[in-house]
This record gives structure tokens, C-alpha cells and sequence, in this order.
């Protein structure tokens, strides 16, 4: 182990290490042909992912006039249905992802993928990828289960953080991610977080509040060394 500064890097999945928009947007497209709604522009999927594929859908849904509740949930069962059958079929990693996460492993760091995507997805895309062996384990957006609310315990929730810095031992972590679901999950668990400026933001990355902002993966690791 060298002297690194964390012990652990979470991170998020879609617009952080990934580039996923164009599967996610294809599954919101797809199921909003079946419920009889205009196809959406792929590209305007971009600023509804960190919330999850269920709000992608549901704000699509909702720009064109809305539907039943029990309607939506058959359609949001479908879209899920294609996206289990097409979630890397253009997805790729962004660039300077793959070394980074071969810098850090070197330098002994445990990393820990947290995303508001069903961990089923997220260990499917990471697999098909090539990926998947870099990380301890991989918290996805059902990982911890529902609250008290029936709501799942995902980003902006601390709890998935705090199970990624518990697989990491319990020492020292940071976050990465490029959205304020993630900023505002890792300042509710006490993390340092890092802001990326290329990914699917729903907010202006600097106005964030993250510890830092950096333009690009291969300037991560200077970024860790330097909080």
C-alpha cells in the first residue's frame, strides 16, 4: 500500500465510468412506442438518468399528456424487459476509464461501483464490458432494499455509500460521480466526492459542491492525491 490518501474509490456508473445514454435511451423509446407515445429525442435522455430509468421513463411519459398508474408500471415492466435484453449494445467505457481503474488497483485501492441502475443491470453491463473485475462489488440502486417509505435506498440516500466504504474496510474513501444524486449521497455520508463535467448532469457540475471537478478520468487520480 502506498501513501494514497483513501483506501477506497466508489463510483458512480452512467456518465461517470460508462457511457450509457443511447441503451437507456433506446429502452425509454422502446417502451414508449408500446404505450402508444412519439419517440423521444436519445439525446434527451442525458439529464434524466441519475435518477434512474423509472423517472426517464416517467417524465417522457408525462410530456406527452401522462397515463394511468397501473398502465405506467406494465409499461416500465416492459421497458426493463428490453433493457435486460440490450443494456451494452452501445454502451462503452469513457476515455481513460480503464487505465484509471488500473492506476488505482495498482496503488492498491479497493473500488466499488455505486449507481442508481438494478445491480442485476449494472453487473450485466460491467460484465459484458470486461469490467466487472476491477470492483469488490457492485451497489445498485436496489442493493439496500426500501425505506420505511417503500422507496429504495439509493443516491441521494448516504446508506449506499456507507455500504461502499463498509466492503473497503472501513478506512478511508472517496466518491466520484456527475450528478448531485451523487454529490449529495456522499456529503450525507461524510465523503469527499468528485465531480465529473462530461457526464449526464442535472445540474452545472461546479455549482455541485463536490470537493472537485475535473474535466476527465485521466485527471482523477491528481485529484484524490490533492483532497
Amino acid at each position: 500500500m502506498t501513501n494514497f490518501p483513501f483506501e477506497t474509490v466508489g463510483f458512480d456508473l452512467d456518465g461517470t465510468l460508462l457511457d450509457t445514454f443511447r441503451d437507456l435511451g433506446e429502452a425509454v423509446n422502446h417502451a414508449l412506442e408500446l404505450g402508444g407515445f412519439e419517440r423521444v429525442s436519445v439525446e434527451s435522455s442525458k439529464d434524466l438518468i441519475g435518477g434512474g430509468a423509472k423517472i426517464m421513463l416517467s417524465r417522457a411519459v408525462e410530456a406527452q399528456g401522462g397515463m394511468p398508474k397501473d398502465d405506467f408500471h406494465k409499461l416500465y415492466k416492459q421497458m426493463l424487459a428490453y433493457y435486460a435484453d440490450h443494456n451494452a449494445d452501445f454502451s462503452a467505457p469513457y476515455s481513460h476509464a480503464v487505465e484509471t481503474l488500473d492506476a488505482l488497483k495498482a496503488r492498491g485501492v479497493k473500488l466499488v461501483v455505486v449507481t442508481n441502475k438494478f445491480e442485476e443491470f449494472a453487473r450485466s453491463v460491467l460484465t459484458q464490458l470486461d469490467l466487472i473485475h476491477y470492483f469488490e462489488t457492485v451497489i445498485g440502486g436496489d442493493t439496500m432494499g426500501k425505506g420505511a417509505d417503500g422507496k429504495y435506498l439509493s443516491k441521494p440516500h448516504p446508506d449506499p455509500v456507507l455500504k461502499a466504504k463498509e466492503v473497503g474496510g472501513g478506512g478511508p474513501i472517496a466518491f466520484v460521480g456527475d450528478s448531485t444524486y451523487d454529490v449529495n449521497a456522499a456529503k450525507a455520508a461524510g465523503v469527499p466526492v468528485i465531480a465529473v463535467t462530461y457526464g449526464y448532469h442535472d445540474k452545472d457540475p461546479a455549482k455541485m459542491g463536490a470537493d472537485a471537478v475535473i474535466d476527465s478520468l485521466d485527471q482523477l487520480i491528481p485529484a484524490l492525491e490533492a483532497l
